[in-house]
């Protein structure tokens, strides 16, 4: 995404230096305000990223639905049927600790907490994408394989 921002910030400083335009210079601020814009996700919360932790072990959402908060999710969707099937009556839970940020990526530690005990520090990953923040596919691989529903490389 940044490299797109970047990009969208080069064209609109090269269209604007080659016109006569008086308003092209407002037109190359707007474009690089725009593309800065982009580039720079706000830091997420730790509600946000256990809203989203949460919603993707609940085992009445569909498949389809939990796939929307992974990046690049579809390719998931059997996995995550199969960690429907094994979480239809065990309850997980999520608290979010410590969250470093960097451009669109965020990494947290987070305590998973089952009818078994807890598991402290469990790393997690999310991107910020398309206006919200979901689960790296490395954060949901770590779910899954949890719930045996391993992510082959």
């Amino acid at each position: 995404m940044a490299t797109v921002a970047a990009a969208v910030a080069v064209t609109a400083t090269l269209a604007g230096c080659g016109s006569d335009d008086k308003n092209s210079a407002t037109a190359t601020s707007t474009a690089s305000t725009s593309a800065a814009v982009v580039a720079t996700a706000p830091a997420p919360t730790a509600d946000q990223l256990q809203a989203v932790l949460t919603a993707f072990a609940d085992p009445a959402k569909p498949a389809a639905d939990k796939a929307k908060l992974v990046v690049d999710g579809d390719k998931r969707i059997p996995l995550i049927e199969t960690m429907n099937q094994g979480l239809a009556n065990y309850a997980v839970t999520f608290t979010v600790g410590e969250i470093k940020t960097s451009g669109n990526q965020a990494d947290a530690k987070v305590t998973v907490g089952s009818p078994h005990g807890s598991m402290p520090d469990v790393p997690m990953s999310f991107q910020y994408v398309d206006g919200s923040w979901k689960l790296a596919d490395s954060g949901a691989c770590t779910i899954l394989g949890m719930a045996r529903a391993a992510c082959q490389p």
